[in-house]
């Protein structure tokens, strides 16, 4: 909790934190809507998304007057990380839905912080270690062969995706100002992007219709850009554990969001395959962690 700030009213605290989630689902919903239906191209989409969200967050800070020294946040090792994850993000949701894609993202994040846990010697207890089985015998069940089995390459992609985004976490982990760390971050990430989202447009055919670029700039300037603003703004006075339970409900919305608006289907595998991972995760998180000495 920062010291000498006030804490918000918890009606407040509720309602920003109902949003930021609703809005790191949307981006699962904002991608599978753009890609899914071929509105656009996974480079542009991309390219656009990283781009208007450096826009956005750019912006909000000046606004603030928060964005002072900004080139001395970040690294480029952490730029990297958050292009491979939005390129593979973008690819992935090619060939997937919305919930699959969201579970799987948000299962390979928080397996791979863990692994970070355990090199640094501060690993889950016997009984956090059962809720990782637990978790990986959910992903396994995902992509096990079967009439309703979803398409392997785009699970892959997106299990990439989310190890690239644990990466780009442990990059800003302990960061004193992460809303700054992150608008360096997004604008690095887009100077990368350019030449390999240009190359790979090219060899893929480039296309965007006006709706499809309307997508990518929701999901890089509204999703990411004032999700993660919010996201920072409400991760103080809800504790790490606290906010890594509630992330659990991301997944959860996205598939309500993609059966709602994108009609897709939740069949028996995805939600057996949810309540293994989900679960498990969450028995992670509950369960007492091994300390380094």
């Amino acid at each position: 909790m920062p010291q000498g700030a006030r804490p918000p009213r918890s009606l407040v605290l509720v309602v920003l934190t109902a949003l930021t989630l609703i809005a790191f689902a949307a981006n699962s919903l904002l991608c599978r809507a753009a890609l899914g239906e071929n509105r656009i191209d996974a480079a542009s989409f991309t390219l656009i998304r990283l781009g208007s969200g450096a826009l956005a967050l750019t912006l909000l800070l000046a606004l603030r007057g928060r964005l002072t020294g900004w080139r001395s946040e970040g690294t480029w090792g952490g730029a990297v990380a958050l292009l491979v994850y939005a390129l593979c993000f973008s690819l992935a949701y090619r060939s997937i839905p919305a919930a699959v894609g969201a579970l799987v993202l948000f299962a390979c994040v928080q397996l791979t912080m863990l692994l970070a846990a355990v090199r640094r010697h501060e690993g889950p207890s016997p009984l956090g270690w059962a809720g990782v089985v637990v978790a990986m015998s959910g992903l396994v069940a995902l992509v096990a062969p079967g009439l309703d089995r979803p398409d392997v390459t785009g699970v892959a992609l997106m299990a990439l995706s989310g190890v690239a985004w644990g990466v780009y976490s442990l990059f800003g982990r302990g960061a004193k100002r992460p809303a700054v760390v992150t608008a360096a971050s997004f604008l690095r990430a887009t100077l990368l992007a350019v030449l390999p989202c240009v190359a790979l447009g090219v060899a893929t055919q480039p296309h965007a219709r006006t709706s499809g670029v309307a997508l990518a700039v929701l999901s890089g300037a509204v999703a990411s850009g004032v999700g993660y603003v919010m996201w920072y703004a409400v991760l103080p006075w809800l504790g790490t554990a606290r906010a890594a339970v509630l992330q659990l409900l991301v997944p959860v919305l996205a598939a309500v969001g993609g059966a709602a608006m994108l009609g897709e289907r939740v069949g028996l595998r995805l939600l057996l395959a949810a309540a293994a991972i989900l679960g498990g995760i969450a028995l992670v998180f509950r369960a007492p962690r091994r300390l380094a000495p």
